[in-house]
């Protein structure tokens, strides 16, 4: 199928296939652990290379991802009470409390009373709550283009084909058992969710080697090249 060629090991249909599982599965955890060690330090990086405010990168330095989301929600929403950011971000409302307090003694955001309603408190981004917002919304949009681009490169078919197995990663329990009729291959232990020889933290590849066991060789030859050119060839940080 043209874009899908990839030079497979000469086997047997089933063991390429098994073999196949075992690549994808290595890939995944590589992947995971990738993004343990980059995620909030890079993204922090970047957003403190975007400003010279010695303020803003202090406080940058400190903030958490929900943080960040917090003050988003609230610049776009001010003014906006607890209640309606913990249904917009799907957070706890303790939570929000929690962090808004903090970020009023931060001074990124202000609290107003209704006059009507003094037990109704209204949050509102300072102006240096903005310009932390601007960074972070300016972060999300160098990922987008930087995410489009890279994806953009690859035709219909393929972007189908990707989509397709994202969605069978989403609709696949990572904690039941999947009745796919498919046995175990060698080497893995789904009691243990190890590889022989091998020690894997509590991770969901056990269940994603059950949702790739449902697909023949040649889509296995497919996930095998996405994951190597989404994840490996390509640098597509910002």
């Amino acid at each position: 199928m043209n874009g899908y060629h990839v030079n497979a090991p000469a086997q047997e249909p089933e063991a390429n296939k098994v073999s196949l599982i075992h690549q994808i599965t290595d890939a995944i955890e590589k992947v995971q652990k990738r993004f343990q060690a980059e995620g909030e330090d890079e993204e922090s990086s970047w957003m403190i290379r975007q400003t010279d405010n010695p303020a803003a990168i202090s406080f940058l330095r400190r903030a958490t991802v929900m943080m960040l989301h917090i003050i988003d929600a609230i610049e776009e929403l001010e003014p906006v009470n607890g209640i309606r950011i913990s249904q917009k971000l799907g957070i706890p409302r303790g939570s929000v409390s929690k962090i808004t307090r903090k970020l009023v003694q931060e001074n990124v955001i202000q609290m107003e009373y209704l006059p009507d309603n003094k037990k109704m408190i209204l949050f509102r981004t300072t102006p240096f709550g903005r310009e932390i917002s601007r960074i972070h919304q300016s972060l999300h949009r160098q990922i987008g283009i930087n995410v489009h681009n890279f994806l953009n490169k690859y035709d219909a078919e393929q972007l189908s084909f990707l989509v397709h197995v994202l969605q069978d990663t989403l609709e696949t329990s990572w904690v039941e058992d999947n009745a796919s009729g498919v046995s175990e291959p060698k080497g893995i232990s789904a009691a243990s969710g190890q590889k022989s020889g091998a020690v894997l933290s509590d991770d969901p590849l056990p269940d994603i080697m059950d949702m790739l066991k449902r697909l023949d060789a040649e889509s296995l030859l497919k996930v095998k090249k996405l994951m190597k050119v989404l994840f490996f060839d390509a640098d597509v940080r910002p």
